[in-house]
């Protein structure tokens, strides 16, 4: 028996409001019509959106075909051209009775393999690790849909690490305790919106699979086959057994797990298992297998990770962006079909994870905001200039937190630097955190400003410098004046320590660097005793 069949049943709800089976969401993508899908989780955002692209470029692939259809008829017989031994349809069904056949991303289950460990909800089958019952609560989905079944199932089954013994992760990641990164240029409904649309994205994505895919088979040293396994879940899985690299295709959708939903008059639950070995044999790669979203360091040849403690602010993005220490993944590039009047932004996803526990899901939307910076996206040249201007705006807001922690020290030890050590500077951790927030919202606006005038005059050049120091310094001031009150001090001498908190925060190493942002009038209070 099969039910909850995806080619068939309208089981996914999306926006505008309509109930869609997989080939009307692929059909709807293509027409750019849909705004969003209103069940996913924001976690489950990246591998639904990578598995869909995979899954529409293997079978047009398979079927030879370049142009993306926008009928619903033509992605289902596309899908089903993907699985032409299984007339019923069953490795697009949530659950089938017959084990020794597979079910939607969950291969078959041979003989001599117990599956005994049973999973009361869809959440609790997704990939969130949660040590603390609140924030995000833990097994709530009591009464969930067979949608929330199928994106815990994309999410677990493409994008988990290790989880304790037998407890295998993907292959398309640095080790057990990372992630799968996203890092790719999206194209922007309009070009002051920040809103990517899902259709259009699905479709740029697709046709650069489709577009590059010769081209990049012939330079990977990965020995892929042109016609290899790309839905993994359609073999069956013995103990042991591990897929190769060479029996698979470059865009094989993985499944790491052993699972089977079960449905029961309607009511869905799943068991699982776990294995001895990863289901594919590239743990030693890294992550480094030609992931078209994924950021590689070069000198390491691993693919990115993101801490359970890490975030993808200004430093990590422009390490990765311009450092040259990371090869750029094949999406982050502009398309050959993109112009320098395309909307597109930076777009980077992935889950902050640790050893057995997961840190929150990170997104980040970034526009590039000219046709200048559009143009020279990925060249040498503009690549370099952006790396020079990143270091001397990091390096700003480095002066301005120095700066800002100095004077809020000095005022904890009662305006007596004799009196100030390591350990004082922890009293201004949440200070120069809230500093570091801000310059992160304005770091790439001031860094394509200054992009574009770079090759005008030094004092076109100065100006938009001194426009991001300017509005580093008055929030450096606000900041201070809001954690001054917090330091610790004895009350006799408290005015006499946030004296000489307020002047040193206009440290000599600013007044050196941006003196124009002092005026006489604060130049001599500097001069002046306490």
């Amino acid at each position: 028996m099969v039910t909850t069949n995806l080619l068939q049943e309208p089981l996914i709800t999306v926006s505008p409001s309509a109930n869609l089976t997989l080939p009307d969401v692929l059909a709807a993508l293509a027409r750019d019509e849909l705004e969003s899908f209103t069940s996913l989780r924001p976690h489950q955002g990246p591998a639904w959106h990578m598995f869909l692209v995979q899954l529409a470029a293997l079978a047009l692939h398979k079927a030879e075909q370049e142009d993306i259809p926008d009928r619903e008829d033509e992605w289902l017989a596309l899908l089903r051209g993907l699985t032409p031994a299984y007339p019923n349809d069953e490795p697009w069904c949530l659950s089938v009775d017959d084990w020794l056949k597979p079910a939607f991303l969950q291969p078959p289950v041979p003989e001599g393999v117990k599956l005994g460990n049973d999973v009361a909800t869809a959440d609790g089958l997704d990939l969130l690790i949660t040590s603390r019952n609140h924030d995000l609560k833990q097994m709530i989905a009591r009464e969930g849909s067979a949608e929330d079944w199928l994106f815990a199932l994309v999410s677990l089954q493409t994008g988990e690490g290790y989880g304790g013994a037998g407890n295998q992760g993907i292959v398309r990641m640095n080790g057990g305790s990372s992630s799968r990164a996203m890092l790719t240029l999206a194209p922007l409904a309009t070009a002051k919106a920040m809103v990517v649309r899902p259709g259009a994205w699905f479709r740029r994505d697709v046709r650069v699979l489709l577009e590059t895919r010769e081209r990049v088979l012939e330079a990977t040293l990965i020995p892929y086959s042109d016609n290899g396994i790309g839905l993994t879940w359609l073999e069956s899985w013995a103990e042991g057994d591990q897929l190769q690299l060479k029996d698979l295709d470059i865009w094989f959708i993985e499944v790491c797990r052993r699972v089977r939903v079960l449905n029961r008059d309607g009511v869905m639950t799943a068991v699982k298992s776990t294995s001895r070995e990863t289901r594919i044999a590239a743990k030693s790669a890294k992550g480094s297998l030609e992931d078209p979203w994924a950021p590689i360091h070069k000198a390491e040849n691993k693919s990115l990770t993101i801490g359970d403690e890490g975030e993808l602010d200004y430093r990590t993005l422009t390490k990765l962006l311009f450092s040259g220490e990371w090869v750029l993944p094949l999406l982050a590039a502009r398309a050959s079909f993109e112009g320098p009047d395309t909307p597109l932004a930076i777009v980077a996803q992935a889950l902050a994870r640790g050893n057995s526990k997961t840190g929150g899901f990170r997104s980040r939307i970034v526009p590039l905001e000219s046709q200048q910076i559009i143009r020279g996206w990925g060249a040498a040249r503009s690549q370099e200039v952006l790396r020079l201007l990143a270091q001397e705006q990091t390096k700003a807001i480095d002066r301005f937190g120095k700066a800002l922690a100095y004077s809020l020290v000095l005022a904890a030890a009662s305006g007596e630097k004799e009196r100030i050590n390591r350990d004082s500077y922890q009293l201004t951790t949440s200070a120069r955190a809230a500093l570091d927030r801000f310059a992160d919202t304005i770091f790439f606006e001031h860094l394509w400003q200054r992009f574009e005038v770079e090759e005008l005059d030094e004092a076109a050049r100065k100006a938009e410098a001194l426009a991001f120091a300017s509005r580093l310094w008055e929030r450096t001031q606000a900041i201070f004046e809001q954690f001054l009150p917090d330091m610790p001090c004895h009350s006799l001498y408290r005015l006499r320590a946030e004296v000489r908190a307020r002047r040193a925060l206009r440290s000599q190493d600013l007044r050196e660097n941006y003196p124009e942002l002092f005026t006489a009038h604060n130049a001599r209070e500097v001069t002046e005793d306490a």
